[in-house]
């Protein structure tokens, strides 16, 4: 059954790959045919696996392009699909009929709720927990609920290796399952506050006690140095550490490695330094991982840069339902020294489900935008007035703020101004609409 069953998956991805459809199918068929098939696979004697609110995508990437440089044979999903199907699919599809996955090592990102799910079958070596924010509440509720997932993830692999972010008290108490566990983290910096930056705070209170929680400083939403009023939870000492950050020129120390940062934003900091821990913990020449994550630049079409008319510009995808994805993009248009102009595009919220509910609007801190070199706002797509009313009420100058709906007209009007640089955030569920109506940089879409 287990030839039959990688025969077929590998059959129907080749057929999915002809007409242009999704990774997961192969794999549900799979697991439909033999649902222990992950079980009966010999795998390498390295398996990673990451996950976390976010950031997996992007360290997954990192990871795998040292890897690849420092002559490894790496088997991940660079499709990002990333629940058990999708793994599934993978996995087979590198295997041989036999059921030997061919790779150095496996590479996988996982999804936060369903990790448990392919952790019964695949036992990783080394399990990264990048953070855990407001993500999809439609889909996954509040992060408790997801630590609680992951939680579950982890006492399936008791054997694990964790590695922990140690500026998030949620990622950082899941050392409480026993693992053997080493912590990532970043210094306080020019850039760390003493209060947060979120509309809300989830770490408020401890995860273990539920008492106040108290920060030296912060570096965005509840990351920073924490400690409880109550039983003493506090930060670790964490073993691969930002020494070092300079946002207004785009560097980044890890470890007394100096890297110039190819898109300087904070929570690519903390992507470049998890991948570098993981790296480190399967002992990767130390020259290599520094040489690669020195300006690494995403393929996967996270920051595309592209032309509006004449006018240069820089999409930067976010997630929907996220407000800590979105705050950190609109941080970094905030940041930037030149006048420039901003697309807000909230379309279709999710491409997985549909909903219409847009409270995640109201967590975002808009505010930050207000006395920035930003001078004209774009708000487009189906819920363009429902950005309006949370605009208005962030006190934004009026002036600035353009509401069209309609994609084309909003399209047509960037092109009709010049002289700006223009930035778009929105989510890969809309990231599309706008490739439709502006010309891309081949190159920064791969």
């Amino acid at each position: 059954m287990k030839f039959i069953t990688i025969l077929a998956c590998k059959i129907l991805s080749f057929v999915g790959r002809l007409v242009g459809k999704g990774s997961s199918l192969p794999g549900a068929i799979a697991l439909k045919l033999c649902p222990n098939i992950l079980s009966r696979l010999t795998l390498p004697k390295d398996i990673v696996a990451v996950t976390g609110s976010n950031g997996k995508t992007s360290t997954v990437e990192m990871v795998a392009r040292v890897l690849q440089k420092a002559g490894k044979r790496v088997v991940y999903n660079k499709e990002g699909s990333n629940q058990i199907e999708g793994v599934t699919t993978m996995l087979l599809n590198h295997a041989t009929l036999g059921g030997k996955v061919k790779g150095d090592l496996v590479l996988l990102e996982s999804d936060e709720r369903f990790a448990r799910l392919t952790f019964r079958h695949i036992k990783p070596t080394l399990f990264a927990v990048t953070n855990l924010y407001r993500d999809q509440l439609t889909r996954n509720g509040h992060p408790y609920r997801i630590y609680d997932a992951i939680y579950d993830a982890v006492k399936e692999i008791p054997d694990a290796t964790l590695l922990l972010n140690a500026d998030d008290p949620l990622v950082s108490n899941l050392a409480s399952a026993g693992n053997k566990s080493i912590y990532f983290g970043m210094a306080k910096n020019d850039d760390s506050t003493s209060e947060s930056d979120a509309v809300f705070q989830d770490a408020y209170y401890c995860p273990r006690c539920k008492g106040k929680m108290e920060y030296d400083y912060f570096h965005y939403t509840h990351l920073g140095s924490y400690r409880c009023t109550s039983c003493g939870y506090s930060r670790n000492e964490p073993v691969f550490l930002v020494d070092s950050l300079n946002l207004a020129e785009s560097k980044a120390t890890i470890n007394g490695n100096e890297m110039v940062l190819g898109f300087a934003g904070r929570y690519n900091v903390y992507n470049l330094c998890t991948a570098y821990g993981i790296c480190e913990l399967l002992n990767i020449d130390r020259n290599v991982t520094v040489e690669t994550l020195n300006d690494f630049v995403m393929r996967t079409g996270r920051v595309v840069r592209f032309k509006a008319g004449e006018n240069p510009g820089l999409l930067i995808t976010s997630k929907h339902e996220n407000s800590t994805s979105y705050n950190q993009s609109l941080q970094y248009v905030r940041t930037r020294p030149e006048e420039c102009d901003l697309i807000v595009l909230v379309d279709a919220i999710s491409r997985k489900y549909y909903t219409a509910e847009t409270s995640w609007l109201w967590d975002i801190s808009f505010e930050m935008l207000e006395g920035s070199k930003v001078q004209n706002i774009y708000l487009t797509g189906k819920y363009a007035y429902d950005l309006g009313v949370r605009f208005e009420e962030a006190g934004i100058t009026t002036a600035k703020v353009i509401v069209e709906p309609d994609l084309d007209r909003m399209a047509e009007a960037i092109k009709a101004k010049t002289g700006r640089m223009i930035y778009a955030v929105t989510c890969f569920s809309d990231k599309e609409k706008l490739y439709e109506r502006v010309t891309l940089d081949p190159d920064s879409v791969k």
